[in-house]
């Protein structure tokens, strides 16, 4: 790197000021890419069980969160990764389009219209409003009810657990392939988490994806490849089709996901990253405007929801603290686009009979994610009846019901009927009290 360059770099990214090296940054990225690049395998495994095209969804993946990271370099100069948000993709899938029967294009339309609504209320402070109004217990219980989501697909997908009429669920048979290669990933994957390993979900991934392969459960379609076509998704999306009334609660949901998602990651890595000044994160708007119009980027391209990631917090702990890291990492996104056969063999479901599809390659990072989103529980003031049981009510509606939506809205109204009949109403902000009468209304009439 000639002296031109690292000038250039210095006067778009402010190195030295923030006390970092092009080396370090770089290092940073690469540390972050291999700690989120399961998204790369998950995202188009899980879209495409819905019926878009495997290979489209990787490119809209790969292409939407390389332009949404390359804006979060830009517009906030941030070491901050944006792509598909885990939750986020899981209440497309399995509430909007599998349970509502919203055929996936619509569904693509209403994240579009969320990422607009999101972008137009920047100048409002409506995102700040509802993050002050969301009582604490609840903002907890709904991550953590996500994670139980999450991790109850990922023990489906391996399949541990396996449908049965009279239980819902039971303990599959755990001495069949795939489960013995799922159990083994997550065995690798868990071992690796706890001894503090960068990019432990991606080896446990590449673990099982060796284990299935050698097993006969997965095919060898080679490594490196032209990226295949995004046509079968570009475009697609159909805003027009999700302007209904009874798509409304839907919509609210994906921007009430993206706005707590990605003010809590920016505020979490933005006090790791030492960036926050006088508890106000400065640029803060360009950082969610990134997310916003990703968002919509993303859409257009065939994938769904982006947000910041939080596992942006092991590249600053390698030292990253400027947009040259999130750089490198939309560069790694962008290469990726040339290894789909691996991505291809990573991803691919194999049938296990009965119209039962598992992918124990992947499964072991669901469930890992899962829990580690479960983690805010103990922020949840159990002690007090009023919001102790919204929240539990929250957590346990989410993967039963397969449904965050219906988790939300539980929570919602739940707390409060229970701050009123308490005489403790004035506890609840007056847009709770609105969300809650629109989920009644919505159960009632729609």
């Amino acid at each position: 790197m000639t002296n031109a360059d690292v000038g250039a770099l210095e006067r778009w990214f402010h190195l030295t000021e923030q006390g970092t090296t092009p080396r370090t940054e770089i290092l940073a990225g690469v540390t972050t890419f291999l700690t989120l690049a399961y998204i790369l395998f998950v995202q188009p495994a899980l879209m495409s069980s819905i019926g878009l095209d495997f290979g489209a969804v990787f490119v809209a993946t790969c292409l939407a969160s390389a332009f949404a990271t390359l804006l979060m370099a830009g517009l906030a100069n941030y070491p901050i990764a944006v792509a598909p948000a885990m939750g986020h993709n899981f209440y497309f899938v399995f509430t909007v389009v599998v349970a509502m029967d919203v055929p996936w294009q619509v569904a693509l339309g209403g994240v579009a219209i969320a990422g607009l609504l999101f972008v137009a209320t920047a100048g409002f402070g409506l995102r700040e409003r509802l993050i002050v109004a969301i009582p604490r217990s609840l903002k907890h219980a709904i991550a953590a009810g996500i994670g139980l989501l999450i991790a109850t697909i990922g023990l489906q997908w391996a399949g541990i657990v396996v449908a049965s009429p009279g239980t819902l669920v039971a303990l599959g048979d755990l001495r069949t392939p795939p489960v013995l290669v799922a159990l083994l990933g997550l065995v690798v994957t868990a071992v690796l988490w706890a001894r503090g390993i960068h990019g432990a979900i991606l080896i446990g991934i590449l673990v099982s994806t060796a284990a299935a392969w050698a097993g006969g459960l997965a095919r060898f379609q080679g490594v490196a490849a032209l990226p295949p076509s995004i046509l079968p998704t570009l475009g697609q999306f159909d805003p027009l089709g999700a302007f209904r009334i009874e798509f409304a609660s839907v919509i609210f949901v994906f921007f009430f996901l993206a706005l707590f998602d990605s003010v809590g990651t920016l505020v979490a890595v933005g006090e790791q990253a030492g960036l926050m000044r006088d508890g106000v994160l400065p640029r803060a708007r360009g950082a969610l405007l990134a997310d916003a119009v990703g968002t919509v980027a993303g859409a257009a391209l065939g994938t769904s929801t982006v947000t910041a990631y939080v596992e942006s917090a092991t590249g600053v702990s390698a030292g990253g603290r400027t947009g040259l890291t999130a750089v490198v990492i939309a560069a790694l996104f962008l290469l990726s686009l040339f290894f789909s056969p691996l991505v291809g063999m990573i991803g691919s479901g194999y049938d296990a009979g009965g119209g039962v599809t598992l992918y124990p390659a992947v499964a072991p990072a669901l469930i890992l994610v899962g829990t580690m989103m479960v983690k805010g529980v103990r922020h949840i003031e159990w002690d007090d009846p009023t919001e102790a049981l919204p929240a539990f009510l929250t957590l346990m509606v989410m993967p039963l019901a397969v449904s965050i939506t219906d988790g939300i809205a539980f929570g919602f109204i739940a707390f409060t009927v229970l701050k009123v009949a308490t005489r403790r109403g004035g506890e609840a902000h007056w847009l709770v009290y609105l969300f809650a009468g629109l989920f009644l209304f919505r159960y009632a009439f729609l």
